[in-house]
C-alpha cells in the first residue's frame, strides 16, 4: 500500500473538516428558522385566543349592564317587591364590579359570571310574572268589589235572608278555611347557587314549601312569614324589617313573601338574603301565616 503523502493528508483533513462544519451550520440554521415559525404560529394563536375571550368578557359585560339597566327600570307599586328589587340590584352591582377587576383570560371566572347572570334574569322575570299577576288580581278584586256593591244595593229588599246565607257560610269558614302546608324544607346554598351544609360557604338560605289546596279559604294575595333562629335561639333578620302580628303581638320575621292563592295547591320558596355569617350548628325555621303557625323544619350546618 503506497503511503499517503503528509501534506496531502494534511490537505484532505482540512477539506472533510470544513465540509462537516458547512453540514452543521446549514442544520442548525434549518432548525432555527423551524423554532421561528413554531414560535410565531403559537404567537399568533394565543394572541387570536386572548382577543377572543375579550370579545367574550366585552359582550357578557355588556349583558349585564343591560340587565342593571332593566333592574333600574322596574318598579311596582307593592313596596315588598320594591325591597326584593333593591337586592337584586345591589347583586347585580356587585357582579358588574367583580367582571370589571376580573382578566378575561379567567375562564372560570367568566364562566361563573355567566351563571350568575343568568339566575340574575330568572329573578328578573319571577319580578315581572309576580307584579303583572298582582296587577291582574288588584284588578279583578277591584272589579269583583264594584259587582259586589251593586248587587249588594240591588238587594236591599232581601237583607234577611242574605244575613242568613252569611251566618252559615261564617260558620264554614270559621271550620275550614285555614290555609295549611307541607313539604317545608330548608336549604342553604353557597356563592355559586349551589346546596351546602359548610356554615362557612353559606351565602343564602331557601325555604322550601306548599300551600295546601283549600275551596274554603279566602282567596287572593297572601302573605307567608319566615322566622329562622341559629344555633343558639337569635332570630335572623336580613334587613328587611319584616313583622306580622301573632297572639296579638307584633312578632319580628326574618324575611316574608307574599302569594297570590287561589284555593288551589301554591309551590313557593322564602329566600333570605344578607346574614353576614353562619355557625355550626341546628337552624330551626318557622313558617307562618296570618292565621298562625303552618310548621317548622331544621337544617344542621357543619
Amino acid at each position: 500500500m503506497e503511503k499517503e503523502d503528509p501534506i496531502a493528508r494534511i490537505e484532505r483533513e482540512k477539506a472533510e473538516k470544513k465540509k462537516g462544519n458547512s453540514f452543521t451550520v446549514v442544520a442548525l440554521s434549518i432548525i432555527a428558522v423551524g423554532l421561528g415559525v413554531a414560535l410565531a404560529i403559537v404567537g399568533t394563536r394565543d394572541y387570536k385566543m386572548v382577543k377572543e375571550l375579550e370579545a367574550d368578557k366585552a359582550d357578557l359585560t355588556e349583558r349585564i349592564g343591560q340587565l342593571q339597566e332593566d333592574f333600574a327600570n322596574l318598579s311596582s307599586d307593592y313596596d315588598f317587591i320594591n325591597s326584593q328589587l333593591d337586592s337584586s340590584r345591589e347583586e347585580v352591582a356587585v357582579l358588574v364590579s367583580r367582571i370589571k377587576t376580573t382578566e378575561a383570560t379567567n375562564r372560570a371566572k367568566m364562566r361563573e359570571y355567566e351563571k350568575e347572570l343568568g339566575t340574575l334574569r330568572s329573578i328578573m322575570r319571577n319580578y315581572l310574572v309576580q307584579i303583572d299577576s298582582l296587577n291582574q288580581q288588584n284588578q279583578k278584586l277591584s272589579e269583583e268589589l264594584t259587582t259586589t256593591r251593586k248587587n249588594l244595593a240591588e238587594a236591599t229588599g232581601k237583607n234577611q235572608e242574605l244575613e242568613a246565607e252569611n251566618k252559615e257560610y261564617k260558620a264554614k269558614v270559621a271550620t275550614g278555611s285555614v290555609v295549611k302546608a307541607r313539604g317545608i324544607v330548608c336549604k342553604a346554598y353557597n356563592s355559586s347557587d349551589k346546596v351546602t351544609d359548610r356554615s362557612s360557604r353559606v351565602r343564602r338560605l331557601a325555604v322550601e314549601l306548599s300551600l295546601v289546596e283549600n275551596d274554603l279559604a279566602k282567596r287572593g294575595p297572601m302573605t307567608i312569614y319566615l322566622r329562622v333562629k341559629d344555633p343558639e335561639g337569635n332570630l335572623l333578620l336580613d334587613g328587611t324589617n319584616a313583622s306580622f302580628t301573632f297572639a296579638g303581638e307584633a312578632v319580628a320575621a326574618t324575611a316574608s313573601r307574599e302569594v297570590d292563592y287561589e284555593g288551589q295547591e301554591v309551590d313557593m320558596i322564602i329566600y333570605v338574603n344578607d346574614i353576614p355569617q353562619y355557625v355550626k350548628g341546628v337552624y330551626v325555621a318557622e313558617v307562618y301565616s296570618d292565621s298562625g303557625l303552618l310548621g317548622e323544619t331544621e337544617l344542621v350546618l357543619r
